[in-house]
């Protein structure tokens, strides 16, 4: 399977980066090796000062497809979740600064906090899904995915214009404001409409 990571794809996480608002998503790849597993904490690498909580709403792809219109994107996934994209954000700069790639800084082993799934039909919509994340018990990120640039069905379109999609393929949908360093010894709570979803500890 391969992790499918869109980047810039709310507003004031833009703003609070200070990038350009992009004209078509930003993507990135994750590999396998990127898996924090279960019930394991993160531990924060020793090639940065300075890593990044970023929670994300996930979706799981549940069959193969290619050049998948808009319209039958939906028949493509039955579950949603919800994780954390850890970024090393001094090493991102740092590689940005050279026009450099950035996966050193986001596809490091266990960048990438997959927490549980839930059907999308307990949702009255994918499109209007609220999620949080708490940090030592008090929320740093909320999100809508009402506020998306670009939507789930939409992102699933574009993106299968490259990569051919296959079971198992898990596509990480962008992250709301509010991204921060993590620390030694915090407590990481992912929720969606109130759900618990995920709870790791940093190391």
């Amino acid at each position: 399977m391969k992790i499918i990571c869109i980047g810039r794809n709310y507003t004031e996480h833009i703003k609070e980066l200070a990038n350009e608002k992009p004209t078509d998503p930003v993507v990135f790849l994750k590999p396998d090796t990127a898996i924090l597993l279960k019930k394991q904490p993160f531990f924060i690498p020793d090639f940065s000062n300075d890593v990044h909580h970023e929670v994300e709403i996930l979706v799981k792809i549940n069959k193969v497809g290619k050049y998948i219109d808009k319209k039958f994107a939906h028949k493509y996934y039955d579950d949603i979740g919800l994780g954390i994209d850890f970024t090393a954000r001094d090493l991102q700069q740092h590689l940005k600064d050279k026009g450099l790639p950035w996966e050193k800084a986001k596809a490091f082993d266990g960048a990438a906090v997959i927490g549980e799934w839930l059907p999308k039909s307990e949702f009255e919509s994918v499109d209007a899904l609220s999620f949080t994340l708490e940090k030592n018990g008090t929320v740093v990120q909320q999100g809508n995915t009402s506020h998306m640039l670009w939507k789930i069905d939409e992102l699933i379109e574009y993106v299968s214009k490259y990569f051919t999609l296959k079971i198992g393929d898990i596509i990480f949908t962008g992250t709301p404001a509010g991204v921060a360093k993590v620390e030694a010894n915090d407590e990481l709570r992912g929720c969606i409409e109130n759900v618990e979803m995920f709870k790791i500890t940093v190391k």
